[in-house]
């Protein structure tokens, strides 16, 4: 009775000198302060409590267990606990029941109280409330299972509202606390508590539709990633993979909401594990691609039709699919993403499915997602064995795809098979490299010996089937920029990554035939085509002879005076290309001889100045026909007249003068000339006449 209120200091020596007491001096400290908190006399209640506060912070034998069942009973009224949690016992304890405390902490967390200062009081206590309660029980096996679904979905949710409602304004703020508690939480669950804490995180995200902010889901799930032991990271993301099923007949900004979050629980996992079933991570990603694709078809997400969907948010849910695809990729280690890259190309539908998949362009679009899936997968590939990269059951329905009559397919196989040669990461180089005559190839990443074993395998199994669909790719009318622009990357890379003797002359072999096609009469190409083909040869053999041997091609190329011409004239100008072709033949090349030094194709910038451009016929007679067919077109007829009858009169006179020299007999030896003749094509012949 003396420390009410005058002196505790002999509590403490009596409780220190006298440890077995302890149980009865907490048991009568606690019927006073019951006593004198229904009394309102609040000035004992804070001496009885920092009493019991001082005999907690004095008393570290293993007695403190006869103190603690008052001081339970204690906090039962004044919920103040985060000070006793703190205490390290010696002895655990079997009786103690923790649920009223995880139950009034988590409601204190919810408070809504009309003082915003008080609301964030009560908040951080309840807060630091179910912080002691994880320290007190998480790590004592005899206490009470804090992991059991009853309390995670109690802790979980409280933590999760603040954590939402409030910023970080200081250290004291209900989110900073939160977060801390949460991290605190998740790095003390073990393999076998990720799934019950977890699980409450995904219905307080679903039952407060917060999937669709992403943002905040994205936060929640970088927490937990960053928090978990590394090598339970895999559980929660099959807990992802297993709610997106769950959420397949949802709204698509619901589930491009867990897809995202799925990205960026993938990226954060950077151990490379995603459990024992990779294979059925894609396999579950996959199918919401197909399913998307149905739904976009049908304009609707349910069965009944009565949810409808916009084409839209599906394609807004495709490319996080597509982009979730790359970043799980990203994560594996090589021999898995080539099992990956052959599990997704066996599921891309070939033409003859197409019915199967409900209609022809249900078909093309699933290509098309699955194709973009592989484009991702490809881009995080790096191998340096292309047998590996490439096999037989990989390469071959690949460079079907090439002979595509849909050009955004096309497109695709391209950039997958240079992303797939290119090992060294030289595509971006190169692509500038087809866009400027200056190109410096000391940029490139090159290797300085020679073929591997394993390349030269692969160049002697595979190169004649890519170089002929190559060939056969630059035949498509469907063609675009983009697409000769991947076709140089892909030749360049080609010489780049499998440089040796044979491949060089079996390139220009190619290059050469190219140009026999962009110049063929037999081929149905339009002006664009020709020139975009004329732009692949110009830019690769370019390049080519800057790389090395053989000599003559580079001395022929560094003759080859480079000229420009206005591009403004040509009908490819609409589609924003500001380079052309143009080819540079001689004479040699007429007569079919097939040297290196024949051909030579550049790809030139656009110059005002086209007078000392050296071109032959053949080259230039589609840009000359383009170019008449314009101005036909567009001149005012008085000028196009004033310029054909002035024309004439120059064709007819210079005509007069060729006959004249035809028909003048030779002179005569005795230096008179013979009398003249009338010119045949002066004579008049009867209208019957027969010749």
């Amino acid at each position: 009775d003396n420390i009410f209120p005058e002196d505790p200091e002999k509590l403490t020596f009596f409780a220190l000198s006298a440890p077995e007491k302890l149980d009865r001096i907490a048991a009568y400290l606690s019927e006073r302060l019951t006593r004198e908190l229904n009394r309102h006399r609040y000035g004992y209640v804070c001496i009885a409590m920092e009493a019991m506060e001082q005999l907690l912070l004095a008393c570290h034998c293993q007695s403190i267990n006869l103190l603690v069942e008052s001081f339970l009973s204690t906090l039962r009224l004044l919920l103040e606990f985060v000070k006793f949690a703190n205490i390290e016992e010696d002895t655990p304890s079997y009786h103690r029941s923790y649920d009223f405390f995880v139950s009034r902490f988590s409601e204190m967390c919810h408070t809504e109280h009309e003082d915003t200062d008080i609301q964030n009081k009560i908040r951080v206590a309840g807060i630091r409330g179910l912080q002691g309660v994880v320290r007190k029980t998480v790590d004592d096996e005899l206490q009470v299972n804090i992991w059991e679904p009853r309390h995670m979905e109690q802790i979980v949710p409280a933590l999760l509202v603040n954590l939402q409602q409030h910023t970080h304004t200081n250290s004291e703020s209900p989110a900073e606390q939160t977060e801390v508690c949460f991290r605190e939480l998740l790095g003390r669950a073990a393999y076998g508590h990720i799934t019950n804490a977890v699980r409450p995180v995904l219905m307080h995200l679903d039952s407060h539709s917060l999937w669709e902010g992403r943002s905040f889901a994205v936060q929640c799930f970088q927490i937990i990633m960053y928090s978990i032991q590394p090598q339970h990271s895999h559980l929660v993301i099959q807990q992802l993979l297993g709610h997106l099923d769950a959420n397949s007949r949802t709204p698509a900004s619901v589930r491009a909401g867990i897809v995202e979050v799925l990205s960026e629980a993938a990226a954060i996992e950077a151990t490379g594990s995603v459990g024992p079933t990779v294979l059925e991570v894609f396999n579950t990603l996959l199918r919401q691609l197909r399913q998307s694709v149905d739904y976009q078809l049908t304009g609707y997400y349910d069965d009944d039709g009565k949810q409808e969907t916009t084409s839209s948010e599906e394609k807004t849910l495709q490319d996080a699919v597509i982009k979730t695809i790359g970043s799980f990729a990203n994560t594996l280690p090589v021999y898995q993403r080539s099992e990956v890259m052959l599990f997704i190309m066996g599921r891309i539908p070939v033409p003859g499915m197409y019915p199967a998949l409900g209609s022809p362009n249900a078909g093309r679009m699933i290509q098309v997602m699955l194709l973009k899936s592989l484009l991702q997968v490809s881009e995080c590939y790096d191998s340096s064995n292309l047998l590996t990269a490439l096999p037989s059951s990989f390469l071959e329905p690949l460079l079907s795809f090439t002979l595509m009559e849909d050009p955004e397919i096309r497109l695709l196989v391209l950039s997958i098979l240079t992303s797939l040669i290119d090992r060294r990461h030289n595509a971006p180089r190169l692509s500038a490299a087809a866009a400027s005559v200056t190109f410096d190839v000391s940029v490139l990443q090159r290797k300085e010996d020679r073929c591997s074993r394993q390349d030269n395998l692969f160049i002697r199994k595979h190169a004649q089937r890519l170089y002929r669909h190559i060939y056969l790719t630059c035949k498509e009318e469907s063609s675009g920029r983009s697409h000769y622009q991947a076709l140089c990357a892909l030749l360049a890379v080609v010489c780049v990554e499998l440089t040796n003797e044979e491949v060089t002359v079996d390139l220009i072999r190619l290059v050469l035939a190219l140009q026999e096609l962009a110049l063929s009469n037999q081929e149905c190409l339009s002006v664009f085509n020709r020139c975009g083909v004329h732009a692949v040869c110009a830019a690769f053999l370019l390049l080519l002879s800057q790389l090395g041997p053989p000599p003559p091609l580079h001395q022929h190329v560094t003759q080859v005076n480079i000229r420009t011409v206005l591009v403004h004239t040509l009908c490819i100008t609409s589609t924003s290309l500001s380079t052309v072709c143009v080819c540079v033949l001689d004479e040699d090349r007429l007569s079919k001889r097939k040297s290196i030094g024949d051909v030579i194709s550049l790809q030139i910038d656009m110059d005002p100045d086209p007078s000392c451009l050296l071109l032959t016929y053949y080259a230039v007679n589609p840009c000359l026909v383009v170019k008449v067919v314009e101005k036909f077109q567009t001149a005012p007829f008085e000028e196009i007249a004033a310029h054909c009858g002035a024309r004439t009169s120059l064709l007819q006179s210079k005509l007069d003068h060729i006959f004249d020299l035809i028909i003048r007999p030779p002179p005569s030896p005795s230096g008179h000339s013979p009398p003249r003749s009338t010119p045949l094509y002066e004579m008049k012949f009867p209208d019957l006449c027969v010749y």
